[in-house]
């Protein structure tokens, strides 16, 4: 039975979690540009990450099959990213769950709006987040580039 749990105090698979998020975001190698900022993390930069913000996981059996990493950037907003899934485990609402845990995350913080960035490219990506209620809000560039590399996607709780 998969569970979507916080992040353990005591949790030590940082390689595992890292290989988790790069195996769920190698389909955009060769798709996005820039690359994906998932390939600056490292173990040890990914357990920094989860001391700065909020982790939770989806866990079958104490099998990591899902992660997303939330944190409060505005007084009435959740940031989410990173959001993983093992593409084993994909299709069965894994993200759905990931990020139902975020919302539920952010009322308990009184936050009213959840904030996320995707990728131009990835419009699949794009047509999900609004089937969970998400709404393009803007248009972003990374730097050195004369075009638009991300969109901004907000849900109000």
């Amino acid at each position: 039975m998969i569970r979507i749990i916080p992040l353990p105090a005591d949790f030590q698979d940082w390689t595992g979690l890292l290989s988790l998020v790069m195996e769920s975001f190698a389909y955009m190698d060769g798709v996005i540009d820039p690359p994906s900022s998932a390939h600056r993390l490292t173990p040890q930069s990914l357990a920094q990450k989860a001391v700065d913000e909020t982790c939770f996981l989806a866990v079958d059996d104490g099998t990591i099959l899902g992660c997303v990493f939330c944190k409060v950037e505005q007084p009435d907003c959740l940031y989410i990213g990173k959001l993983a899934v093992a593409p084993s485990a994909q299709g069965q609402g894994l993200g759905r769950q990931l990020v139902a845990a975020a919302e539920d995350h952010a009322r308990a913080l009184g936050l009213t709006r959840l904030r996320l960035e995707t990728r131009i490219e990835l419009t699949r990506n794009h047509a999900a987040f609004g089937r969970l209620g998400f709404a393009k809000t803007s248009e972003n560039r990374h730097a050195g580039f004369d075009r638009t590399t991300s969109i901004e996607m907000q849900k109000a709780l």
